[in-house]
Formats: structure tokens, sequence, C-alpha cells
């Protein structure tokens, strides 16, 4: 396939995203060496080649470090993955490459909560369901009616003040990616023509 300057640029973004999420890897291993050595009373290297024995608190607060330099390498990550994935869609369609399936059905709230899913905004509290951006409310009715169509699925969440973080599924992600850059279909007409005028009755029967 040819490699335009949008191709060229979604796999550009790809590829920062997988340095992103390697680097936010080796932070989390590091946070669990160093709480395993605190507890151990294991000396560890804490820099310029000095050996010590973390206290429990160091640990913590080194831990703390390293789980907020996770969440900030990570806090974009789902949003530039579904922008490059409607970006790499869109520029195949421009080049007539049509995806194999079609989009589910889908209302335009269910579409918009498909999305908002993908891009990890959603969770949900005491049987409610949250989106991380002010001013987008869909109801948990939603969330049913995509479960039931085997489109998302949810997972226990140990986050405070979260119960479940909700995510696509296989048939999800197939049916969010096929929809992308898809035309809609043509609202339906709900109201009668009109009738004609007298004039132009008239003017047909002569």
């Amino acid at each position: 396939m040819y490699h335009s300057p949008v191709i060229r640029a979604v796999y550009a973004r790809i590829r920062q995203l997988a340095h992103l999420a390697t680097d936010a890897a080796d932070h989390l291993i590091d946070a669990e060496d160093i709480l395993i050595h605190a507890q151990a009373g294991l000396p560890m290297e804490l820099g310029d080649g000095f050996l010590a024995v973390p206290s429990l608190q160091d640990a913590r607060g080194e831990i703390g470090r390293r789980f907020t330099l996770v969440s900030e390498l990570t806090a974009l990550g789902a949003f530039d993955a579904v922008a490059s994935a409607e970006q790499y869609v869109a520029e195949r369609r421009h080049y007539g490459y049509l995806p194999e399936h079609q989009p589910p059905a889908l209302s335009r709230t269910q579409h918009g909560t498909l999305h908002a899913i993908a891009r990890g905004d959603v969770t949900i509290s005491d049987g409610r369901p949250y989106h991380r951006r002010e001013g987008v409310r869909f109801s948990i009715s939603t969330i049913r009616a995509l479960e039931n169509r085997d489109l998302i699925t949810r997972e226990d969440c140990q986050l405070w003040l979260v119960d479940e973080r909700v995510h696509l599924s296989p048939a999800g992600r197939r049916g969010l990616a096929t929809s992308f850059a898809h035309p809609r279909p043509a609202a339906l007409r709900t109201t009668s023509p009109a009738a004609p005028r007298p004039a132009a009755v008239a003017a047909r029967a002569r």
C-alpha cells in the first residue's frame, strides 16, 4: 500500500505509543523491585552506584513517584490510539480500501458511548456510568445494550471511587473501526410530501 503522509504520520504515532508503553512497563517493574527489596531488607542501587536498603517509607514514596510517571506516560495513550485508527481507516477508504465488515447498526448515543469507551473515558460506580469529560451523559441501559450485543466488556477496578472499567470486546473494536469515515445513511422521511397547489393541478390537467 502507498504510504501517504497521513499513513506515515499514523505509523510514527504508533511507534511513539509503543515507546511510551515500554517506558511505563519499565517503571512498574522498577516499582515492584523497590517494594520487594524494602520488604526483604535487601540492598539495591539508589543512584550513582550507591547501594542501600530502602525503608518502607522511602519505598512507598519512590513507588508513588513511579506510578505518577506511569499515569503521565499513558494518560493520552487510548485517545491517541483511537485517533490514529480513525486516520488510518479514513485514509484507506480514500484510496479505495474498504473494510471487510459493515459497522453495526447503532443509535447516535450508542455509537458515541462505544467511541468514548475506546478512548478509556468510561467507568462505572454504584451501578452508574461516568464519563471523564463534562457534559457527556448516557445511561446504564446504553451500557447494557452494548453488552448484550457483545460489543463491550467490564472488569473490576481497584481505583478509588471506581467499581468497574469498561473495554471494547473484539467485536466492539472491529465494529468501531469499520464505522470510521463511514457515510451515515440519510435520515428517513417522517413527513408526507406537500399537496400540490390548485394552480399546479389545473396546469397539469390542460
